[in-house]
């Protein structure tokens, strides 16, 4: 893929998507990038990605969008993808209850992995299921205002705020980032595709 084809964009953004197997980031990806939902996602094994461009204040922004495993024996792959990430998605699920718990042992190993600049969100999904909801919206926000963190609920379904989720997070890296670069496609020495999507038949969302 060349990057600067026609060049397609102005500046360039990584991000990472972290959090729990099962809550959802593969679909909210998928939704993102293809607006499209499948309700039986196979679990993503190892690190996969995918690129969408999109218009930031006049500026086109190409995001490389990284989504990673959430199984522990994943997680020494993915550990390395969190070098040069810009910015962290960190996905629970509103209907379970530890996926939410864990948020805050996601939040230390992104200070313990990425840039000290990198900027985070958090990202309840599902929040269309109301009656299946264990982790309520006012948990959510006040879990993000103790990390200091932006947190935006989310519907890989519905497609409720999805799109919202990546814009609040490339304008907070815009914001605190001033100047971007490119960043390379292959950024951490993992053979992506030896590791990207496998089938193990999991509900993703």
């Amino acid at each position: 893929m060349s990057a600067n084809k026609g060049k397609a964009f102005d500046k360039s953004m990584k991000l990472l998507m972290v959090g729990d197997s099962g809550v959802g980031k593969s679909c909210l990806l998928l939704r993102f990038v293809d607006d499209k939902f499948n309700a039986t996602f196979i679990t993503t094994i190892g690190i996969d990605f995918k690129i969408k461009t999109i218009d930031l204040d006049n500026t086109k922004i190409r995001l490389q969008i990284w989504d990673t495993a959430g199984q522990e024996r994943f997680r020494t792959i993915t550990t390395a993808y969190y070098r040069g990430a810009m910015g962290i998605i960190i996905v629970y699920d509103v209907c379970n209850q530890s996926s939410f718990d864990r948020v805050e042992t996601w939040y230390k190993t992104v200070q313990e992995h990425a840039k000290e600049d990198a900027q985070v969100i958090i990202v309840g999904n599902k929040c269309d299921q109301e009656d299946l909801r264990v982790v309520s919206t006012q948990q959510g926000e006040q879990l993000a205002e103790k990390l200091g963190v932006p947190f935006i609920e989310a519907s890989a379904k519905s497609g409720l705020n999805v799109s919202e989720v990546f814009y609040t997070l490339s304008r907070k890296i815009v914001e605190s980032n001033g100047s971007l670069g490119d960043a390379p496609a292959n950024e951490g020495n993992v053979d992506v595709k030896q590791n990207a999507n496998s089938s193990s038949g999991s509900n993703c969302c």
